[in-house]
């Protein structure tokens, strides 16, 4: 059974969504508010209110959103590439939030390298150390290795093993800053991860509540969007016209009007925010006149 309440907006038997924990949540928060999609948080509540029809939540660690996805007692929710990866789990990518963006490095005490590198084999003869929570992402770099390696689990603050206690590690990092901070330099780069957007298979499988989750993705789409670009209006004369919109990198055409009682145009387009100084200079060096720059909330192809 499906309907629609005011607005269009997809009614459901209800869509199970986990919302991440941790210093994920605050940039899903911020996506989901500027969707018009609004979670009232509650003390200890682990299940926030959504403000978007038919949705229920829980508040997750994101390895557990990933671990529930791919058991089928959550429907859609927000996590890392990386514990997708490590827990091997069978779930759907639907949307990269592009937010957090980490690598999954290997990164040992300067030391212990060789110009740079990792010796083919322990200066001490034994098997090198590895420490690490993501178990079976290591299992797999180790396996690719030339070196003999045992893996020590860890639970968090990874970076302090070294080298009492492991020779290397293979941890997340943003900047790197933790690592050079401990002594630890990167040598191999195993995956990249940022913030996603998951669905259960089962779910997909439901229409009506494939229905709903694509309707999320539309508006969570349409806020990254907008976050990417800017609208750029300006004035130009009928003369100065090709060569103005011939720089013009809008999503199709610019939106064109005749400015009232003159040989002239009102362009208005949504551009890529990132190379917006030299756009500007280049548009008014061929004759744009009175720019203006405002900031899109959301961009719905």
């Amino acid at each position: 059974m499906k309907d629609t309440d005011r607005g269009g907006a997809r009614r459901t038997a209800g869509v199970r969504i986990g919302l991440p924990k941790g210093h994920m949540q605050a940039g899903v928060l911020e996506l989901l508010g500027d969707a018009g999609v609004d979670v009232r948080l509650g003390g200890r509540n682990y299940r926030p209110l959504v403000s978007w029809p038919g949705f229920k939540a829980k508040l997750l660690k994101p390895q557990n959103v990933v671990e529930m996805l791919h058991a089928g007692s959550r429907d859609v929710g927000f996590a890392g590439a990386d514990w997708v990866a490590e827990l091997d789990a069978d779930v759907v990518e639907l949307l990269d939030t592009g937010l957090d963006p980490v690598r999954v490095v290997a990164a040992a005490p300067v030391a212990l390298l060789t110009d740079g590198a990792l010796p083919a084999a322990h200066p001490a003869g034994r098997p090198f150390v590895v420490a690490s929570e993501y178990v079976r992402t290591a299992r797999r770099w180790i396996a690719g290795q030339p070196f003999d390696a045992v893996l020590v689990r860890s639970y968090g603050a990874t970076e302090v093993f070294p080298p009492e206690d492991a020779d290397l590690i293979v941890d997340n990092t943003a900047s790197g800053s933790t690592l050079r901070a401990n002594g630890l330099r990167i040598v191999d780069t195993l995956m990249r991860s940022s913030t996603r957007l998951y669905a259960g298979r089962a779910a997909l499988d439901d229409p009506v509540r494939r229905g709903a989750i694509e309707d999320l993705v539309l508006l969570l789409s349409s806020v990254l969007e907008a976050r990417n670009r800017v609208m750029l209006e300006l004035n130009v004369a009928e003369a100065d016209f090709d060569r103005v919109v011939s720089v013009l990198p809008c999503m199709r055409e610019p939106t064109v009007s005749r400015l009232h009682g003159e040989r002239a145009y009102a362009v208005r387009a949504a551009v890529p925010r990132r190379g917006l100084p030299e756009l500007i200079l280049d548009v008014r060096s061929r004759g744009g006149t009175d720019l203006v720059v405002s900031a899109p909330q959301q961009i719905v192809p």
